[in-house]
């Protein structure tokens, strides 16, 4: 995300984004994402987008269980951490356990902290990496947090940090808003893809360069709508390499 400080008078109607605490409810935990906008301004605070997203990933939609994950953009990093906990959470409810030693042998229930799901990177540019590791810790319980990494990704550049196709899902919550950034997004989104990866782009339409975005998006993925929240005029678009539909 890019980081615009803001002065707190000039913008009406964003109230809720100078509050030093925004609390969610997602995948059986209560989350208290600290925002900043003085500071960092957009990047620092929760956007309808990921809360959508968040949402959207809640319901199901997507398989996180034994996935690699990664969330560009992050900013507050709600959805990288809800990703984290829904992971773990599918794996309990289902039964599903490596740790038969310290976990209870009832099927479907297990009373241990063990950890089973995807492995979740969350990233950003370098200044933002300490606010963002903050929230990561304060709402990820101990036993999941090795399941979630804080990394620098600044987009189209520190490419060598990461293996070619790594990840499974990549996810990225209101992240198309600057133009000058849409050619560095569409080459990380290509070097971070395999043929199976799903990326799923949660945003609201603003202008027309959101489209142009899109646009230029299709001329490298297949991509498809699959969710509207019309409260929040939030889309959601799923993307994938070439003309594969298979995937999560």
């Amino acid at each position: 995300m890019a980081l615009v400080p803001y002065d707190e008078t000039a913008v009406v109607g964003l109230q809720r984004f100078h509050k030093p605490l925004a609390t969610f409810n997602f995948a059986n935990h209560t989350i208290q994402i600290q925002q900043d906008w003085k500071q960092l301004g957009v990047a620092a605070v929760v956007w309808d987008a990921a809360v959508v997203l968040c949402t959207y990933l809640e319901m199901g939609a997507v398989e996180l269980r034994g996935r690699s994950a990664v969330e560009l953009g992050a900013g507050t990093g709600l959805v990288g951490i809800v990703a984290a906990l829904l992971a773990t959470a599918l794996g309990h409810w289902q039964g599903l356990c490596c740790c038969t030693a310290v976990c209870s042998p009832r099927v479907g229930l297990i009373a241990s902290p063990c950890v089973l799901g995807a492995h979740v990177t969350i990233t950003d540019r370098k200044v933002a990496l300490e606010f963002l590791k903050s929230n990561v810790q304060a709402n990820l319980p101990l036993h999941i947090q090795p399941k979630a990494v804080v990394k620098e990704l600044t987009w189209g550049q520190n490419m060598g940090s990461f293996s070619p196709g790594e990840f499974d899902l990549i996810l990225g919550a209101d992240i198309i808003y600057l133009e000058e950034t849409f050619t560095d997004l569409l080459q990380t989104l290509e070097h971070l893809c395999s043929n199976r990866s799903v990326v799923l782009l949660a945003c609201r339409i603003r202008y027309e360069r959101d489209n142009n975005f899109l646009a230029m998006l299709e001329r490298q993925f297949t991509v498809s709508k699959v969710h509207y929240d019309p409260e929040k005029d939030v889309h959601i678009y799923k993307a994938q390499k070439g003309n594969q539909r298979e995937g999560l």
